[in-house]
C-alpha cells in the first residue's frame, strides 16, 4: 500500500477514528530524544550514603559500640532455641 493509498484510507474515516488512527501512529513513532521530564523520570536523583537518615541511628546504643559481637550474641540465642 503506498502511502497516497493509507492518506485517502485514513481521510475516509470518521473524525473519531482519523484521532485514533494519528494516536496509534503516535504511540508507535520512536521517541528520539526523550524529554527532560522522562529523564527525570528514569533517573532519581541519588542521596549520598552517608546523609542517610538510618545512618547512624544506633550510634548511641552501648550495645552496638562492638557491633560483631552483638550480632554473634543475637544469632547465638537465636539459632539455639531448639
Amino acid at each position: 500500500m503506498t502511502e497516497a493509498q493509507i492518506a485517502r484510507q485514513v481521510a475516509a474515516l470518521p473524525q473519531d477514528a482519523q484521532r485514533l488512527v494519528l494516536d496509534m501512529i503516535a504511540a508507535l513513532k520512536p521517541e528520539t530524544t526523550p524529554s527532560k521530564p522522562a529523564r527525570a523520570a528514569r533517573k532519581p536523583k541519588r542521596t549520598p550514603l552517608h546523609k542517610e537518615r538510618f545512618v547512624g541511628m544506633w550510634r548511641d546504643r552501648a550495645e552496638m559500640s562492638d557491633s560483631a559481637a552483638w550480632v554473634r550474641s543475637m544469632r547465638e540465642r537465636d539459632w539455639s532455641r531448639g
